[in-house]
């Protein structure tokens, strides 16, 4: 099936991960043109690294979670011209609820969830001058069944579910859309050391045996972000194998 799109160019948020350069290197071969952002020299030395056969056909730009300014900063950066958004952007904390740091978790909520909100709202308003917009957010299986020590990433993960939902019941009259993924055992990044270490322990639980591939998670993304989804808006599809249907 061959994909079309109401939009040329994709912000993608995170854009250093695995995962994101992945979806950018589908978005290329699909004539979309990708954004990616980084918010470290090594991320952006990763992009440059992932993308190096496509020079000129993406952009990779400094944006971060942290600095609530630099979302003004990122737009104005592309002229406020984007068709579409991919949100990989999440800051990693796990700890216990019992003996956190209360700086911490502040500081961590401030930019997963408060931060976000200001994308969001900032993106919202540009698709709504050009009435139509489709947002992807990246999400995890922990938003429904959360391991010990990621109860601060659940629910900021679940939080973040919640403001994409609403998105997309809110502005889909005006043609503006939103999917949430939430993503099971991935192959990739932090991800693949974890199954690497627990991988007998990891693969049991999964009914595919298997962990899903970022080419798989980039060719779902992408068909989100095509016309042949549109019926899909303000719902959350688990991608993970299987892994939380069952006990």
């Amino acid at each position: 099936m061959k994909l079309s799109f109401s939009g040329h160019q994709a912000l993608i948020l995170g854009g250093s991960c695995d995962l994101a350069t992945c979806l950018a290197r589908s978005m290329v071969q699909s004539e979309l043109f990708p954004v990616l952002t980084f918010r470290s020299k090594q991320g952006s030395e990763r992009i440059s690294a992932q993308m190096a056969s496509f020079s000129g056909k993406y952009k990779a730009l400094y944006f971060d979670l942290a600095q609530p300014e630099s979302i003004d900063s990122l737009f104005s950066e592309i002229n406020d011209d984007v068709d579409f958004l991919v949100d990989f952007a999440q800051g990693d904390m796990e700890a216990l609820i019992g003996s956190v740091n209360i700086e911490e978790m502040e500081r961590y909520f401030s930019q997963n969830v408060s931060s976000r909100a200001r994308v969001l709202r900032k993106t919202a308003r540009l698709f709504l001058r050009k009435k139509r917009g489709r947002l992807i957010f990246i999400s995890s299986t922990a938003a429904q069944r959360a391991n010990p020590g990621q109860g601060f990433y659940a629910a900021a993960k679940s939080a973040s579910e919640a403001l994409y939902r609403n998105l997309g019941l809110e502005l889909a009259d005006r043609g503006i859309t939103t999917v949430t993924l939430r993503a099971g055992y991935i192959d990739s990044g932090r991800g693949r050391d974890f199954i690497q270490v627990n991988k007998e322990d990891v693969l049991s639980k999964v009914p595919i045996s298997r962990p899903i591939t970022c080419d798989e998670v980039a060719e779902t993304v992408l068909f989100f972000l095509s016309e042949s989804s549109r019926g899909f808006n303000a719902t959350e599809i688990v991608m993970d194998g299987g892994l939380v249907a069952g006990k």
